[in-house]
């Protein structure tokens, strides 16, 4: 989610404050670099010391990369008035400059992501002081993106309520963060949250609401209670209080034996419950406003019948706003069918929704974290 009233902090933000050429220290000098960021090859550092060079999957190109989906002359960046032009070589699979195949030569700027073949390179012009300072930044979140993960759920295979989830961070490292777990014999919480903006103190919000629900630290709230949970959380993570970051929520509670669930969402577009016999995806939303945002708001709740063998799709807003390759933008609406598609053997239910979106998405990272919580109920 990227529209909070604070600037997303990036990768390619960072990289591009720099100071002007003419401070930079006597002895150093700035470095024309292509970093392979994704790849056979990733962590490679090409530095672009030629007026011209030729990238490809062999000699006689100028630089090679071990990709059979590289032509054997697949581009070329070439020094022009002070600047670097990139340019297509008729490649078969194409090049691409931040999402956008290259038709004409293109300017490379501070931080512009190249994509051949399976290969991406990022662009910098830096001194080798700015690059090592660039790459502590990437650690940075490396290591934030490391701990979201590793305080995630695992997976339930077995029993009346069953779980598998795919988050994958985008370049950025996002605010993303799903969970769940049982209350107790009865009653199983499951949610979905998406901290505005990126970056370190985005992942540490999501994490710091994570411990609460996780260790059960919301005074006055009973985790059973969809509203009440929501409600705590606000009076908690009021955005004034966190860098002026809020989070959009899905809270839901499945009451087994009722076979009933309970949501409360907060910002957030619906979830979406599918079973046999239902023509369409049923949503599963409440009108409420995101967490953090209005201090005094009284967050409402509603429940619905949950049939057998039905199954709950909770996913963030990176799962379906996405760039085609044909270069429309994708909404909620055109995710939707691919709900309702038949599950392919052997794989698994999340995999199938990401590799469907894949097949329609440009090239390239997505935008944002791509979070999804697939549920079934035996």
């Amino acid at each position: 989610m990227n529209d909070g009233k604070k600037k997303d902090i990036t990768i390619q933000d960072f990289t591009l404050i720099v100071a002007p050429d003419e401070a930079v220290p006597a002895g150093e000098e700035r470095i024309h670099q292509l970093l392979v960021t994704e790849g056979a090859e990733q962590g490679r550092m090409i530095e672009l010391t030629a007026d011209m060079v030729t990238l490809g999957r062999a000699a006689p190109a100028d630089v090679t990369l071990r990709d059979v989906e590289v032509s054997r002359s697949h581009c070329r960046i070439s020094r022009e008035a002070g600047m670097l032009m990139i340019a297509d070589l008729k490649s078969t699979n194409g090049t691409f400059v931040d999402g956008r195949r290259v038709t004409a030569p293109v300017k490379l700027t501070d931080g512009c992501l190249i994509r051949i073949g399976r290969h991406q390179l990022k662009y910098e012009r830096r001194t080798r002081r700015e690059i090592e300072q660039s790459r502590d930044f990437e650690r940075s979140l490396e290591g934030a993106s490391r701990y979201v993960q590793s305080m995630l759920p695992l997976p339930i295979s077995t029993g009346p309520v069953q779980t598998e989830w795919l988050l994958i961070p985008c370049a950025r490292l996002g605010g993303d963060a799903l969970g769940y777990q049982w209350i107790d014999e009865d009653h199983f919480s499951l949610y979905l949250l998406d901290v505005s903006g990126h970056g370190p103190e985005a992942a540490m919000l999501a994490v710091g609401v994570m411990n609460a629900l996780r260790q059960k630290a919301l005074p006055g709230a009973d985790l059973r209670d969809a509203a009440q949970v929501t409600q705590q959380l606000n009076r908690m993570f009021q955005m004034e209080d966190h860098s002026l970051m809020y989070f959009t929520l899905w809270y839901g509670v499945y009451k087994m034996s009722a076979r009933t669930i309970t949501y409360c969402s907060a910002g957030q577009h619906p979830a979406y419950l599918t079973y046999a016999g239902a023509s369409e995806p049923q949503p599963l939303r409440t009108a409420n406003p995101p967490v953090g945002v209005t201090p005094a708001h009284h967050f409402k709740a509603q429940s619905t019948a949950v049939p057998a063998d039905a199954t709950l799709y909770l996913f963030s807003d990176g799962v379906f706003e996405i760039d085609t390759l044909g270069g429309q933008r994708w909404e909620l609406e055109d995710l939707l069918p691919t709900l309702q598609e038949v599950a392919v053997p052997n794989l698994a239910e999340t995999q199938r929704i990401y590799q469907s979106v894949q097949k329609v998405a440009r090239r390239g990272p997505f935008e944002d974290d791509f979070s999804v919580l697939v549920t079934n109920f035996k």
